[in-house]
């Protein structure tokens, strides 16, 4: 047979002879048909679906889906897990992106599953890296705030307030703003990677406002410049926004210290964890009448208790105790702000 040159990445070429083919050996068994297996036919179903059956325990391919071209539904998979959606998943949007609102789906068990997703995602992983790397202290004061009632319904015949709703969270707020301009250090954060304080002369006041989306902490950008009429109506419009879902990025960066207004809940106190990058939390009690001794006589007065919370890598004991003990004060007799102020 005549041999041919090889050319490198051609393989060789096809020679005039051919091979003669062999002839089958001789079996005694009948050849066999090899089997096929059927092809595996990957259900029609998007993937927020495909994510809810997983969730549920639930077999796509063994549903019928009853959507567009068999397309399986979510009405499909709760069908079949034999539970009813509690809040319909509707579509939101959310800082210019498109999102969906939480549902709630029970399961035959009597469960519910709430996926964690978008605000209250981002608060979870927020309170779970300032609880374990600031170490909190709490101080509680309980406080005779019955002039703070009296001018509070003072303030709101004023015509500069005829627009806006007054309540004491005001007066707190002007309360605590005094006391950090006497106090500033616990308008501080930690840098942990500079190993500095940083000491924040402005304070972008934080509100904590329970939200439809979850806890969010909008803040008033250089509240301590504001008169009172001023920051009266940003906290009305601060809170408005955020229950409306409509609170910016924006609105919700850059605080330096935040109050909590567990009053508002008929709670007498709590233990509020610091907003991370912030010092110190105040939280404000409900206002209710107690029996209180004044001038050595037993009267029934408007008491409240505050909470505060403090880094304690920043804040030590006497100056939480000095900053809590001013608030307390103030709120006693409201003369106090314009005498500290």
């Amino acid at each position: 047979m005549r041999r041919h040159a090889v050319l490198v990445g051609y393989g060789v070429k096809a020679s005039s002879t051919a091979r003669r083919a062999r002839k089958p050996a001789a079996s005694a068994e009948p050849a066999v048909e090899p089997a096929v297996e059927p092809a595996l036919v990957r259900a029609l179903a998007k993937p927020p679906v495909r994510r809810l059956a997983k969730d549920l325990g639930i077999n796509l391919a063994e549903l019928t889906g009853s959507g567009p071209d068999g397309t399986i539904t979510r009405d499909d998979v709760h069908r079949a897990a034999g539970g009813t959606t509690l809040r319909s998943e509707q579509e939101v949007v959310e800082n210019g992106a498109r999102t969906a609102s939480l549902a709630v789906v029970v399961s035959p068990a009597g469960e519910e599953r709430i996926p964690v997703r978008g605000v209250r995602k981002h608060m979870a992983a927020a309170m779970v890296s300032s609880a374990f790397t600031a170490p909190h202290v709490t101080e509680f004061l309980q406080v005779d705030v019955t002039e703070t009632m009296a001018a509070v319904r003072r303030v709101r015949d004023l015509p500069e307030y005829a627009e806006v709703r007054v309540s004491p969270l005001l007066f707190v707020a002007r309360a605590l703003l005094t006391a950090v301009r006497r106090h500033p250090l616990v308008n501080s954060s930690w840098d942990d990677g500079a190993q500095e304080i940083v000491v924040k002369h402005y304070v972008n006041l934080g509100i904590a406002v329970a939200a439809e989306r979850g806890l969010l902490v909008p803040n008033v950008k250089n509240a301590g410049e504001l008169s009172l009429p001023e920051l009266a109506r940003s906290l009305q419009a601060l809170a408005e926004t955020a229950r409306a879902g409509k609170a910016t990025p924006a609105d919700l960066a850059g605080g330096t210290i935040t109050i909590t207004n567990v009053g508002v809940f008929g709670v007498d106190a709590g233990t509020p964890i610091l907003t991370p990058g912030e010092a110190a939390i105040l939280a404000f009690g409900q206002v209710r009448d107690a029996p209180w001794v004044v001038d050595g006589q037993l009267a029934v007065r408007s008491v409240c208790t505050l909470s505060l919370s403090f880094d304690h890598r920043i804040i030590d004991g006497e100056l939480g105790s000095a900053l809590l003990r001013d608030v307390g004060a103030m709120l006693e007799d409201p003369v106090r702000m314009l005498a500290w102020n």
